[in-house]
C-alpha cells in the first residue's frame, strides 16, 4: 500500500549508528498520519506498514507515539537522528522531534534498553547451545552483529539514563566491531559482564530523567495530528 500524509521518516540502523559492513542493509523508519476518519470506525486500518528489499517500516501516528511513550529503543531513535539522516521532515514532524525528550523517563528508558540488550544476550545464547561452536561463516556474521548490537543498546541507555539525550552515531565504532568478533569467536560471558556492568552502573546514578512521560505533551500531538487530516 501506499503510505499517506509521511510525517517524519529516515534512516536507522547500522548505517545511523556508524557500525554499517558491506553486509548491512539500509534501514527505514517513519511516522504517518491517515485521515482522522478512518481511525472512528469499527475496523480502523493496521497501524503499521512494513516492506523488506528495501526495509522500511511505518507506524501510524498513534502507534509511533506509544512506543515512544514506552522508550522503544528504534522509535526513540527516529527522534534523535543527524539532521542528514532524515529524509522527510513535516511540521508535525519536527514537533515531534522537539517533544522528544518529554516522552522519556528514567525506568522505562532502562527497562527498555536493557531488555532489548537481554533479548540479544538471549539470541546469541540459544545459538550457543543448539550449534558446535564451529559456526558457519553466515552464522559468526548474525552472532557478531548481534553483540555490536547488544553493546550498543547498553551503552546508548546508559547515557539516555544519566543525560537525558541520545547519541544516535557511536564513538569509536572499531570498539563495538572488535567486542562483535570476541562474542563470535564464542567468548559469550563477555556479553554476560556487558549487561551485568550496567546494571550496576545504572542502578548507582541519578537519572536525567523524571519518573513518568510526559503523557500531556504527548497527546497534543497526537490531538494536532488528528485536527491536521480531520
Amino acid at each position: 500500500m501506499t503510505v499517506p500524509n509521511i510525517l517524519l521518516s529516515g534512516i536507522v540502523g547500522s548505517h545511523a549508528y556508524g557500525l554499517a559492513t558491506e553486509d548491512s542493509d539500509t534501514d527505514r523508519l517513519g511516522v504517518f498520519a491517515y485521515p482522522t476518519v478512518k481511525m472512528l470506525g469499527l475496523h480502523p486500518p493496521d497501524e503499521s506498514v512494513v516492506r523488506t528489499a528495501p526495509d522500511v517500516t511505518f507506524h501510524e501516528a498513534r502507534k509511533f507515539i506509544s512506543l515512544a511513550l514506552r522508550c522503544n529503543p528504534t522509535i526513540t531513535e527516529l527522534l534523535w537522528l543527524p539532521d542528514e539522516l532524515y529524509e522527510t521532515r513535516t511540521p508535525l514532524g519536527d514537533r515531534l522531534i522537539g517533544i522528544r525528550q518529554s516522552l522519556l523517563s528514567a525506568p522505562l528508558v532502562r527497562n527498555a534498553y536493557l531488555g532489548y540488550a537481554t533479548q540479544q544476550f538471549r539470541r546469541l545464547e540459544s545459538r550457543s547451545e543448539e550449534g558446535d561452536h564451529s559456526f558457519s561463516s553466515d552464522t559468526k556474521k548474525r552472532t557478531a552483529k548481534h553483540a555490536r548490537h547488544l553493546l550498543r543498546l547498553l551503552i546508548q541507555g546508559m547515557f539516555l539514563y544519566e543525560d537525558g539525550k541520545l547519541d544516535v552515531r557511536v564513538d569509536n565504532p572499531a570498539m563495538y566491531h572488535r567486542f562483535g568478533e570476541q562474542v563470535a569467536a564464542g567468548d559469550l560471558q563477555a556479553a554476560k559482564d556487558e549487561i551485568s556492568s550496567a546494571e550496576r552502573w545504572i542502578d548507582s546514578i541519578p537519572p536525567a530523567l523524571p519518573d513518568k512521560p510526559d503523557y500531556a505533551a504527548a497527546e497534543e500531538w497526537l490531538l494536532d495530528v488528528r485536527r491536521e487530516f480531520w
